[in-house]
């Protein structure tokens, strides 16, 4: 797998490098309960050796090891989070328009700084991050500082700026030839797409993003921006450097072509059919529905969250999610945080299991389906011999209350505590 997604391998060695004296030490984990990223499993005791997992089970040969007692925890992988925003904080403290407008770049990595750091202590040890939002290629800077142990946080998987079609994107209102910062990187056509998706990768773009549609119709509804042909150029030139795509798609004829290109999440999905929805379960296509934004924002609009008063967007997501699951496509959990609070990604899995995805589920969204979305399944997003040592503990069972997750009492990434009782 990492042959041909070459970002894991490279992200696998520069964490290596940076925890290697932590990773010398042994620990023998020992909670109530372990969840495996598929199922859970009473009285299991997991070890770790060199900053991997070595042994899960009930018999485990902890001999020398030092013992960390998780009594009344369950253990479970490193949360993943594969929709987020490290450069953006809350809109109800600053609009979107705002942050990308008159935030300075160093305003918003020192922000985003603190972010990273909530987000780990709150049990999420990978993102993917899926646009700077007009702050460049700042979040591979971020990565990048990460991996060198300047600042603590998850493992980030970026996508630098984000594709989108001339004039759809970015702030509104402005005299004609007015030069202002778009939140992306305006490209269309066959030389300027496949210029515009080398330029990301080789500023550090893990994935590609691509707006495939935005809210540019007639009476501000979301419509496809681009053809079929140039999102499939920007899909085989990604492609061809070991890279997936992913896309922006809300409506559902952006989706459709979306799919079609053939990239391998859609973000949002909001208008999705069942045809559509069974379309992407064929192509194995991941949904990331984005739940937790689309509440944030009805919430700052003055929505109570009673279900009397439930606002026409965030029934329509409701719907979403049961078409989704009655077509089979595989759902992701990725939040879009940034709209709301870094450190309260949990909302999403919270939310998830509202909308109808039992707990365990949504446990499993969050983990083992996350790593396989992102190509890392064999290092991540379970407990299993081999594996990465990212693990952490939550007081309760999650998978009997979800509510679980808000109590996280240990982290641990790549072998290294990062917080323990």
């Amino acid at each position: 797998m990492t042959g041909r997604w070459p970002f894991a391998a490279t992200w696998l060695a520069s964490i290596l490098a940076l925890f290697g004296a932590a990773q010398a030490q042994t620990y023998l984990l020992i909670p109530d309960r372990v969840f495996d990223g598929e199922r859970m499993h009473s009285g299991w005791q997991v070890l770790v050796e060199d900053g991997r997992i070595t042994q899960a089970g009930e018999n485990v040969d902890g001999t020398g090891a030092t013992v960390i007692d998780l009594a009344g925890t369950t253990l479970l992988p490193g949360l993943i989070d594969a929709h987020s925003h490290v450069l953006l904080h809350p809109y109800d403290e600053t609009s979107w328009n705002d942050q990308v407008l008159k935030e300075t770049e160093a305003e918003r990595v020192a922000r985003a700084t603190n972010h990273l750091r909530a987000t780990l202590l709150a049990g999420f040890t990978t993102l993917r991050d899926l646009g700077s939002e007009g702050a460049g290629y700042a979040d591979v800077g971020l990565k990048q500082a990460l991996e060198k142990g300047v600042i603590e946080g998850p493992r980030l998987i970026v996508a630098g700026p984000a594709i989108v079609a001339t004039g759809t994107y970015g702030p509104k209102g402005f005299k004609d030839g007015a030069n202002i910062p778009l939140g992306a990187v305006e490209a269309d056509g066959y030389d300027s797409l496949i210029a515009e998706t080398r330029r990301q990768i080789g500023g550090g773009a893990d994935w590609v993003k691509v707006y495939a549609d935005y809210r540019w119709g007639p009476n501000g509804d979301a419509q496809p921006t681009f053809s079929v042909s140039e999102l499939k150029l920007i899909v085989e030139t990604a492609r061809a450097s070991g890279r997936p795509v992913v896309a922006h798609a809300g409506s559902d004829q952006g989706m459709r072509r979306a799919i079609e290109a053939g990239v391998e999440t859609i973000e949002h999905g909001d208008e999705g059919t069942l045809e559509t929805y069974r379309l992407m379960a064929r192509k194995g296509i991941a949904l990331c529905p984005t739940l937790g934004a689309v509440e944030a924002i009805s919430r700052y609009a003055g929505w109570d969250g009673g279900e009397k008063t439930m606002p026409e967007r965030v029934r329509v997501k409701h719907e979403q999610i049961t078409r989704a699951r009655r077509a089979n496509v595989i759902l992701c959990n990725g939040s879009d945080v940034g709209v709301f609070d870094h450190g309260d990604n949990a909302w999403e899995i919270e939310l998830m299991n509202a909308y109808g995805l039992t707990p365990v589920e949504a446990l499993r969204a969050a983990t083992s389906v996350n790593a396989r979305i992102l190509h890392l399944e064999n290092e991540i997003g379970r407990v299993a011999p081999g594996l990465a040592a990212d693990l952490i503990a939550v007081n309760g069972d999650p998978s009997t209350d979800i509510s679980a997750l808000r109590t996280v009492t240990f982290v641990m990434q790549t072998g290294a505590i990062v917080n323990q009782p």
